[in-house]
C-alpha cells in the first residue's frame, strides 16, 4: 500500500507554483475592482487628507509590485495580513470560519453520495427504460437552478412553512449542525448531484456488463453483494476522480450559499470582504480555499489509488 501512495510527495511539491499562481493572479486581480478600499472604509464624503492617511497606513499607496512583494513576505511567515473592513488579522477570520466551511463541504459531498448512488443504480439497472430516462433527466434540473435561488426555496418550503430545519446560523456542537447545516448542505448537493448521477450511470452500466459480474451472478450471488461488492466499488473508480475535479465548483457555491444561509464560514467573510474592497482578507481566504482545492486534489489520487490497485501515479 506504502508503495501505491510514494506520489504523494511529488503532489506536494507540484502544488507549490500552482499556489504561488493563485497569489499572483488573486493579488493583481482584485486590484481592478472598481473604488477604493479607504472610501469604503471611511464612506463617501471622506476628504482627500483621509483617504491619503488610509492608503499609507495599510500600504495602499505604494506600487502595486511593492505591495505584492509585501504580501509574499508576510505569507513566508505565516501572516495572511490585516483585514480593513473587520479590523483583525486575516489568520484569525480564517481560523473563526474555516470550521463551518469545512463542515458544510463534507456534509454537502455526503449528501451528494447518498443522493447519487440509490439514482444511479436505478438508472443503470434498466438502461434506455423509463426510470433511466427520469433519472437522467430529473437532477438536471436542480444543476439548472441557481443555487441561491435553491436556497432560498429550501428556507421558505423546509425552513418558514414545515418547520423543520432552521433556516440559518451555525450550532454549537456536531450533532445541533447537522440540523442547522442540512439545508445549506442540501443545496450544494443538488447542484453537484446531476454531476456524479450521470458518472455513476455509466460506470454502472459498463462493470454490469463486464464478464466478472455475470461470473458472479452465475454462482448465486445476491444482488446486494453483487452491488456492493463488484459493481460500486469498480464503477466509484472514476466517479471519485469526477468528484474530486468538481470540488473547486462545490467550495464556489459554498460562498453564495453560506451568504444566503448566514454561516459563519469563509465564503461569508469572502463576500462581505468583496463589497467593502478589502483586498488582504480577499486574498488570504482565496488562497485557503486554494489550498483546499489542493488538498483534495490530491487526497482524490490517494482515493483512486487504494480503490483500483492497478493504477500507479507518477
Amino acid at each position: 500500500m506504502l508503495q501505491r501512495l510514494r506520489f504523494i510527495p511529488l503532489r506536494i511539491v507540484q502544488a507549490i507554483p500552482v499556489v504561488f499562481g493563485v497569489t499572483l493572479v488573486v493579488f493583481f486581480l482584485v486590484r481592478f475592482l472598481p473604488g477604493s478600499p479607504a472610501i469604503a472604509m471611511l464612506g463617501e464624503h471622506a476628504t482627500p487628507a483621509a483617504i491619503a492617511a488610509v492608503d499609507k497606513e495599510y500600504g495602499l499607496n505604494a506600487p502595486i509590485w511593492v505591495q505584492y512583494g509585501d504580501f509574499i513576505g508576510n505569507l513566508v511567515r505565516g501572516n495572511l495580513g490585516q483585514s480593513l473592513f473587520y479590523h483583525q488579522p486575516v489568520s484569525q477570520l480564517v481560523r473563526v470560519g474555516f470550521p463551518a466551511t469545512l463542515y458544510l463541504v463534507v456534509y454537502a459531498i455526503v449528501l451528494t453520495v447518498i443522493i447519487s448512488v440509490p439514482l444511479a443504480a436505478v438508472a443503470a439497472s434498466a438502461p434506455g427504460r423509463a426510470r433511466d430516462q427520469f433519472v437522467r433527466v430529473g437532477p438536471l434540473v436542480g444543476l439548472g437552478m441557481p443555487q441561491f435561488w435553491v436556497g432560498i426555496m429550501l428556507i421558505l418550503i423546509l425552513g418558514v412553512r414545515l418547520k423543520i430545519f432552521p433556516i440559518g446560523g451555525y450550532g454549537s456542537d456536531f450533532v445541533a449542525n447537522l440540523g442547522y447545516l442540512f439545508l445549506p448542505a442540501l443545496t450544494v448537493a443538488i447542484s453537484m448531484s446531476p454531476i456524479v448521477i450521470r458518472s455513476l450511470r455509466s460506470a454502472m452500466i459498463s462493470v454490469l456488463g463486464s464478464d466478472y459480474v455475470g461470473t458472479a451472478r452465475s454462482k448465486g450471488t445476491s444482488p446486494f453483494h453483487l452491488f456492493s461488492r463488484h459493481v460500486l466499488r469498480n464503477a466509484a473508480v472514476p466517479t471519485v476522480t469526477v468528484l474530486g475535479v468538481n470540488v473547486g465548483y462545490l467550495l464556489g457555491g459554498t460562498i453564495v450559499v453560506e451568504k444566503v444561509f448566514a454561516l459563519p464560514g469563509l465564503g461569508n467573510y469572502m463576500v462581505t470582504a468583496i463589497f467593502n474592497r478589502d483586498f488582504p482578507t480577499v486574498q488570504g481566504i482565496t488562497l485557503v480555499i486554494a489550498l483546499m482545492v489542493v488538498v483534495v486534489g490530491i487526497l482524490t489520487d490517494v482515493v483512486y489509488a487504494l480503490l483500483d490497485p492497478r493504477v500507479k501515479l507518477a
